[in-house]
């Protein structure tokens, strides 16, 4: 399948000159002031509804490509990648944060308790968590190499395992405890983990739902669960028939492309990648999750973290203006640039010179310990 042809909206010149008059009109707005009404699309709004419902009842992916990145700065482009998102659907909270636009990108050496998609490295096939329908990927800044966006069809894997090992989709669809992740537990109005199992698999009006998020992995780390010696089997087979070339399909990112996926229906993974050692040149991603009130329902005994607490965590802890990436640059650039110096206090021999990365070189520090 060459996703160029069958998954690709390349946009054009009359699509960026409307959305460029939609961002003068939209102003110096905050993140949740943006909307369909504030960020005004008359022409290219349906066509969007269009490819929402592709999302849904097509191929379940759509990569935007063509827009023109150099022209614009990076919280320019966060207010466009949000226009257009409310036109696709609503946007939720992604952590207690409150953050409603997430950065994508390697903060592990300067942030301590990171979850997954502040962690660099390959990833494994996941589900965005079942409070959103669509998750959207903004490429702001590529990487030094690598990083590509792997996705794979649940239903594809569904049948192809059902054919071959028909136990293993019962147990699939018997499902499996969840739990936050530690501060996403911390400020839940919830409990930290299930009393009882989500649903890996289910089928609802012929619609195949996967529900493969990191909750399993925290309930096993932190809650205490075991899995049983077959369900450990339907897990990881799960996982090794998605990473096969007979599933996945890899999607190289270019600095300014869009992609929304249906988030019940297609899992996403990303390869290995090479990055620059300074934050402010790394890798970067902005993430939308996205609602869509309009699509059908997924199965209530599916769904983990919701909409209740997202409005929560929205209302309670986000910060005016938090999740553009000028700020959030800033503020990562600061901290990473105070890490570096309190570690060369307590180790004055090391130099960040002579590692591949400040990252390596504060996770050697770290793993030294303090100067005797």
């Amino acid at each position: 399948m060459d996703y160029r042809a069958e998954m690709m909206h390349r946009f054009t010149a009359d699509e960026v000159a409307e959305i460029d008059a939609a961002l003068r009109a939209c102003g110096e707005r905050d993140i949740p002031e943006i909307t369909r009404e504030t960020f005004p699309l008359p022409g290219f709004g349906p066509r969007i509804q269009a490819l929402r419902d592709q999302l849904l009842d097509g191929r379940g992916v759509v990569l935007m490509r063509g827009f023109p990145r150099e022209r614009y700065s990076a919280d320019e482009m966060a207010r466009i990648y949000i226009g257009l998102g409310v036109h696709f659907g609503i946007p939720t909270a992604q952590s207690w944060q409150g953050q409603l636009l997430g950065s994508v990108i390697d903060i592990a050496d300067v942030v301590e308790k990171v979850r997954g998609y502040n962690a660099g490295g390959h990833m494994n096939f996941h589900i965005d968590g079942s409070a959103c329908d669509i998750v959207a990927l903004m490429c702001l800044r590529a990487a030094k190499s690598g990083g590509a966006s792997r996705i794979v069809s649940v239903a594809a894997l569904h049948n192809a395992l059902l054919a071959t090992r028909p136990d293993l989709v019962e147990v699939l669809y018997r499902g499996f405890y969840h739990r936050n992740h530690e501060m996403d537990a911390l400020h839940s109005l919830f409990p930290a983990q299930s009393d009882h199992r989500l649903p890996f698999l289910s089928q609802r009006d012929g619609r195949i739902t996967c529900l493969a998020s990191g909750c399993i992995r925290y309930a096993v780390q932190y809650g205490g669960v075991d899995m049983t010696p077959l369900e450990v089997e339907a897990y990881d087979t799960w996982q090794r028939m998605a990473q096969s070339e007979e599933f996945f399909l890899d999607m190289n990112f270019e600095e300014g492309d869009i992609q929304f996926l249906n988030n019940r229906s297609v899992m996403h993974a990303r390869t290995d990648y090479e990055d620059h050692p300074e934050v402010s040149r790394r890798r970067h991603l902005l993430r939308l999750w996205l609602r869509v009130p309009e699509w059908p329902a997924r199965e209530p005994n599916q769904i983990f973290m919701n909409e209740v607490d997202c409005r929560h965590w929205q209302e309670k802890n986000r910060r005016p203006f938090m999740d553009l990436p000028s700020r959030y640059l800033a503020e990562l650039t600061a901290a990473q640039e105070r890490r570096i110096r309190e570690a060369a206090v307590l180790r004055p021999d090391a130099t960040a010179g002579s590692y591949a990365s400040a990252g390596a070189w504060m996770r050697a520090r770290a793993a030294a310990g303090p100067a005797s």
